[in-house]
C-alpha cells in the first residue's frame, strides 16, 4: 500500500456529468491531487444517469486538475442486461409504504444497472489503497464495492430522507464502513435515525468554488433576457428533485398576470414548458461553470424545490454571487442552512412559494439585502481548503499509513 494513494469510486465521473455527489468527488480528488495524493478514480463509462449509456471510453484515461496536478481515471462499462421488472415492482411498493423482504431488497438493487468488470477490478487492487471512498450510497457502484474492503472503505453516503435510506441492503455498509464523510449536521442526524454511524464518522461538510467575477449582464445579453427579472432552477429536472411542482406552482403565478418574473433553468432532464405561457420559461440545458455562475449572479432569486437535499452546492453558490434562496421547507439540509444563514425564504406549500416569488418580484432591493449575509455564510463554512483539511484530518487519523 502506498500510504498517499487513495481511490474514488463514483458512479459517473467528469466535466459533463450533472449531479452534485458526483461533482463534489471530482473537486475531492483534484483537491487531494493538488496536495500530493496518487488519486486514481474507478468509475463507469456512463454519463447519464438516466440511460447508463457507455459513451466513455474503457480503460486507463487522465483527468487534470487546473494546476497540472494528475487524476489517474480507470473506466469500466456498464451493463444493463435484466429486465427491471423486480426493480419496478419493489420501487412500487416503496411508494405505497410497504418494506420489501431482504430478498426483493438485494433483487431489485441487482436489477438495474451494474458494472462487474469495476467490482473485480477494485476485488484485485483494494489493498493497494489507503483508503477506497465510495459515494453516493444509492447506486450500485458504492453498494458492491463499499462491501469488497470494509476496513479500507469510506462512505460519503450524501443521505436523504427517502425510503430507500431505510432499507436492511444497506445497513451492512452504513454500520461496516471503516469511516463516514458526512456533509451536514442535518444528515448526521438522519443517519443516527435510520443507522447506528460508525465510530469513525464526522461532518466534514463539503467546499464551494468561488469564482473571481461574474458577468451578469453579459449573461442577459447573450441569452437576450433585456432587462427582466427572473428567478433560477439549475440541476436535475425532475420529480425527485420537485421540479414539477414547482413549474406547476410558477405557472399558477404567472397565469395571474400581474407576476412579472420569469423562471430560468439549465440541467438535464425535461422542462415540459407550459404552451400558454411562451418565453416566460427559458430552458439553457446543459452549462458550463461560468455560465452558471453569471446566470446565478444575474437572478433575482435561486430556486431550490428539492426536500432531498444533503447539501445542496446551488444554493451556496446562488450566496457567493449575492443572490437570496427560495427553498422548499420540507428539505430539513436546505431549512438548516437558510436558519443559520438568514438569506432565503422556505415554503411551506404553493401559497406560500407565491407569496415568496411576489416579493422577490416586487420588492429587489429588501431581496437583495435578504442575500447579503449569505456570501460570508459560504465562506465561513464553506470553503475548499477548510474541507479539505478536515478530510486529510480524518484520514490520517482513521486510515494511518
Amino acid at each position: 500500500m502506498d500510504a498517499r494513494r487513495i481511490a474514488f469510486v463514483p458512479p459517473r465521473y467528469g466535466p459533463d456529468v450533472v449531479g452534485g455527489a458526483e461533482a463534489v468527488v471530482r473537486q475531492v480528488a483534484h483537491g487531494l491531487a493538488d496536495r500530493g495524493w496518487e488519486v486514481e478514480v474507478l468509475t463507469t463509462c456512463a454519463r447519464d444517469h438516466y440511460t447508463w449509456a457507455n459513451v466513455e471510453r474503457p480503460g486507463p484515461g487522465l483527468d487534470r486538475t487546473a494546476s497540472g496536478a494528475e487524476v489517474h481515471v480507470r473506466r469500466f462499462p456498464m451493463v444493463r442486461d435484466t429486465p427491471g421488472e423486480v426493480r419496478a415492482r419493489v420501487e412500487a411498493a416503496l411508494a405505497t409504504g410497504d418494506v420489501p423482504s431482504l430478498g426483493e431488497q438485494e433483487a431489485w438493487m441487482n436489477d438495474g444497472p451494474r458494472s462487474p468488470e469495476l467490482f473485480h477490478h477494485v476485488l484485485d487492487e483494494a489493498e493497494r489503497f489507503r483508503a477506497v471512498v465510495v459515494s453516493p450510497y444509492l447506486f450500485w457502484t458504492t453498494f458492491a464495492v463499499g462491501a469488497i474492503a470494509p476496513e479500507r472503505t469510506l462512505l460519503r453516503p450524501c443521505l436523504h430522507d427517502e425510503p430507500y435510506a431505510r432499507l436492511e441492503l444497506f445497513e451492512p455498509l452504513l454500520t461496516g464502513s471503516a469511516g463516514v464523510w458526512l456533509q451536514t449536521d442535518p444528515e448526521l442526524d438522519l443517519y443516527r435515525s435510520i443507522s447506528t454511524p460508525p465510530a469513525q464518522t464526522a461532518v466534514v461538510g463539503e467546499g464551494v468554488p468561488v469564482p473571481d467575477r461574474y458577468d451578469p449582464e453579459g449573461f442577459r445579453r447573450r441569452h437576450d433576457l433585456g432587462d427582466r427579472p427572473f428567478v433560477l432552477y439549475g440541476g436535475r429536472r425532475e420529480g425527485a428533485k420537485g421540479w414539477e411542482g414547482l413549474l406547476d406552482a410558477f405557472a399558477d403565478a404567472v397565469r395571474k398576470e400581474d407576476l412579472d418574473l420569469t423562471l430560468v433553468t439549465y440541467g438535464v432532464g425535461e422542462v415540459h414548458a407550459p404552451p400558454d405561457l411562451p418565453g416566460r420559461v427559458v430552458d439553457l440545458g446543459f452549462v458550463d461553470d461560468a455560465t452558471r455562475d453569471d446566470a446565478v449572479a444575474a437572478a433575482s432569486a435561486y430556486l431550490q424545490p428539492s426536500a432531498l437535499e444533503s447539501f445542496s452546492r446551488t444554493v451556496m453558490e446562488a450566496w457567493l454571487a449575492g443572490t437570496p434562496v427560495i427553498a422548499n421547507g420540507a428539505g430539513d439540509v436546505v431549512r438548516w442552512h437558510i436558519e443559520r444563514s438568514g438569506a432565503g425564504l422556505t415554503y411551506d406549500d404553493d401559497v406560500e412559494l407565491e407569496q415568496a416569488l411576489r416579493f422577490v418580484a416586487e420588492a429587489p432591493d429588501a431581496a437583495a439585502a435578504l442575500a447579503a449575509p449569505g456570501r460570508d455564510y459560504v465562506l465561513d463554512h464553506y470553503t475548499w481548503p477548510a474541507t479539505l483539511d478536515r478530510m486529510e484530518a480524518t484520514l490520517d487519523e482513521w486510515f494511518p499509513a
